[in-house]
């Protein structure tokens, strides 16, 4: 099967593809993304980890707890320091969570929630009429 979506860092040393579509995509509030982006938020796409490979390059990842207390592992390129994606060992393992500025191709990918907001920032307003969920809707 060919790849749905492709991706990878701003210098080129890290390259990956999913050969399935989105299984969500949302803007995520938590404080890992906000720290990790820089802003109120980063949008990402939950991909089944079946599906996922890197294709180029060794990612370095950083190893922490998630809201859930559990393991998470943020992947990002040893040279440029672009964010890739995230594995969820704890309350989701058989999601990767690809960062959606990653993608090579962004708009093949539309953001249907908002989640994690109990942790947004007031100065982050949210006006686009999507659903909202404290934490990990389900």
């Amino acid at each position: 099967m060919s790849a749905l979506l492709e991706g990878g860092c701003a210098c080129g040393q890290i390259r990956y593809e999913c050969t399935a579509e989105p299984l969500f995509t949302a803007h995520c509030h938590c404080r890992d993304c906000q720290q990790a982006s820089g802003g109120g938020m980063a949008t990402v796409s939950g991909v089944p980890s079946a599906a996922f490979r890197v294709t180029k390059g060794t990612p370095k990842s950083f190893h922490y707890a998630g809201n859930s207390g559990k393991g998470l592992d943020r992947n990002f390129c040893p040279n440029c320091g672009a964010r890739l994606y995230t594995n969820n060992l704890g309350a989701l393992p058989d999601v990767t969570f690809i960062a959606v500025g990653s993608l090579d191709d962004s708009s093949k990918v539309n953001p249907t929630m908002h989640i994690f907001t109990a942790s947004a920032q007031p100065w982050d307003k949210i006006t686009d009429g999507l659903p909202q969920y404290p934490g990990m809707p389900g």
